[in-house]
């Protein structure tokens, strides 16, 4: 079995768990999070959130990245090394980033697009009630109004950095992006908590109101946890393969948990209470919430133009870290599979992210007449990948692991080199009982939630 030194990988511990965490933290963590934690009642589905991180979200990136570093491989040929049989949960597993990546793109060009609009002064044009579905529907005219022209440079910029190799590209971006991420959230959360009327907002993100418990802020909680620390797409995998032997698995990916739920809580904290106390805009769910909504509350604020480029700025580098792993885990399964030179695979990823891409940038427009499963493109690749794929990915992970190569397999490695391996004891559990149990929850939840016969 290859190993990350043999192959290329990151330099150290610290680039390994920023690249990572990178990948975790995404627009899911500054649209999704904010906006399930206001639907399911703030503070309660903060504390559930956190309970599942520790339950099952460590125990699932520990197995991803324990997998990808003993087989030194990506997802279709490390489930191959596991055994012949497993091959086609690689296989599958493959085909998630290979269509998440493109859709992601566009939302990426959508946040650059913005950014842009109030880096240069027009910020307050966005928050007109049309601008968003006129961009988004490419009916506004000009190269630079076009959602194609923001989704191509945005899918270059992603593709440039994976380009550079894994640790003069991914690594190098993410040592920059995540420490500035990081600083711009919490400068922008401590201009959010001077508003006038905070208070009330701050305490329904962060008191718990048992009254507002139910099995749908769990649902919700494992849904966004599943989301969020990008697991079930192979990206866990093929970055665990370039993980260095000493490298403490389970730490690591305690680390990588904490950072990724604790810009979750940020992002909560900047957008919640502050859309609480500007209740007369209204709070919408996915990009409604940062495309049509946030235009709004800035435009509301003092010095909103400047709060709205600081905004989108953190959204963009949050969106880049995350497609940047997506292409990596793409380029990683062509090199290894099919022996493909790094430029080679690149350029295969890229045609496969604008041929997909064409089809939700045009989804909502010209191409609006087409709609898969009564969807719209984008929304139909967001479907079938969080709703039903990733979880049946998830849940074969644990399966696998946990009956047919025994979760010892994971622990042999995470030991490695002397390391210990603190959850020994109650791991097999959680990888054979657990996180099963959880991920077909989710799974029969989002295929009823389509059919409408059950709504979380």
């Amino acid at each position: 079995m290859e190993h990350a030194a043999s192959r290329g990988g990151f330099s150290g511990k610290m680039g390994f768990i920023l690249a990572a965490a990178g990948s975790a933290v995404g627009l899911g963590n500054l649209w999704r999070f904010p906006y399930l934690a206001e639907q399911y009642g703030g503070g309660i589905f903060l504390l559930v959130y956190l309970i599942l991180v520790i339950v099952c979200g460590v125990s699932l990136m520990i197995t991803e990245l324990a997998i990808g570093r003993r087989t030194g491989k990506s997802c279709i040929d490390a489930f191959l090394d596991l055994g012949e049989r497993n091959k086609y949960v690689g296989w599958f597993i493959a085909l998630i980033p290979i269509i998440i990546l493109p859709y992601y793109c566009v939302i990426g060009g959508w946040v650059t697009k913005y950014f842009v609009e109030y880096a240069i002064g027009a910020g307050s044009d966005l928050a007109s009630g049309s601008y968003f579905n006129d961009f988004m529907s490419a009916s506004m005219g000009g190269v630079f109004d076009s959602p194609l022209t923001w989704f191509l440079i945005y899918a270059l910029l992603t593709i440039l950095v994976v380009a550079f190799s894994v640790e003069k590209g991914v690594e190098r971006v993410s040592k920059f992006m995540m420490p500035a991420l990081l600083i711009l959230l919490v400068g922008m959360c401590v201009y959010m908590l001077t508003l006038p009327g905070i208070m009330d907002g701050l305490g329904f993100y962060l008191v718990p109101n048992f009254d507002d418990f139910s099995m749908k802020t769990v649902l919700g909680a494992m849904g966004q946890l599943f989301y969020s620390l990008s697991l079930a797409m192979g990206i866990m995998i093929t970055y665990g393969s370039y993980m260095r032997k000493h490298v403490n698995i389970e730490r690591s990916s305690q680390t990588i948990c904490l950072m990724d739920t604790s810009v979750a809580f940020l992002s909560g904290l900047m957008i919640v209470p502050a859309v609480v106390i500007f209740s007369d805009v209204g709070l919408s769910s996915g990009p409604g919430l940062m495309f049509n909504t946030m235009p709004l509350v800035f435009d509301s604020m003092p010095a909103g133009h400047i709060i709205g480029a600081a905004f989108f700025l953190l959204a963009m580098f949050a969106a880049l870290t995350s497609s940047i792993s997506l292409a990596e885990t793409v380029v990683s399964i062509f090199k290894d599979r099919w022996k493909w030179k790094r430029l080679i695979a690149c350029g295969a990823c890229f045609a496969i992210m604008i041929c997909l891409g064409v089809l939700s940038v045009f989804g909502y427009g010209p191409l609006s007449g087409i709609q898969p499963l009564g969807m719209a493109f984008l929304d139909f690749f967001d479907f079938i990948t969080n709703s039903v794929m990733m979880p049946i990915s998830a849940l074969a992970i644990c399966l696998i692991v946990g009956y047919i190569i025994k979760p010892r397999f994971i622990i042999e490695e995470i030991e490695a080199e002397g390391n210990r391996f603190q959850m020994a004891r109650i791991y097999p559990v959680m990888v054979k009982v657990v996180c099963p149990i959880f991920m077909a929850v989710v799974l029969v939840t989002g295929l009823l939630s389509y059919f409408g016969i059950y709504s979380i």
